[in-house]
């Protein structure tokens, strides 16, 4: 069993930055590919970015590719969201997930366990 908290959001201006933190509990964190997914009212959970266990890959929605940033501290066993210059249609809740299986997922589905959530809201 892993237990996942998030923290980190907030409302913030478009064109502001935000930092997410998910703090990882239970089994060998470092064992883990970590994801971050998005779900915005009235629509899907979808994919926003996913780190390889090690942090040495890392594959981003093309939505997001060049203003978010994810890494990991497996000392730490944490993994981070950094979000710059943000822009209304971010605003969303932000999941963390626990990829179990080997190799990277895009797919809810392909994570095992999940965050409660942390909200995130830009003003325009």
């Amino acid at each position: 069993q892993v237990q996942l908290v998030e923290s980190g959001g907030g409302l913030v201006q478009a064109g502001g930055s935000l930092r997410l933190s998910c703090a990882a509990s239970g089994r060998t964190f470092s064992s883990y590919a970590m994801g971050w997914f998005r779900q915005a009212p009235g629509k899907e959970r979808e994919f926003v970015a996913g780190i390889s266990r090690d942090g040495g890959s890392t594959v981003y929605a093309d939505s997001v590719k060049g203003r978010f940033s994810i890494s990991r501290d497996n000392a730490k066993n944490a993994v981070y969201l950094q979000m710059n210059s943000l822009k209304p249609e971010d605003t969303a809740a932000y999941y963390c997930a626990v990829r179990v299986r080997y190799g990277l997922g895009r797919r809810p589905s392909d994570y095992d366990y999940w965050g409660q959530g942390t909200q995130v809201a830009v003003s325009s």
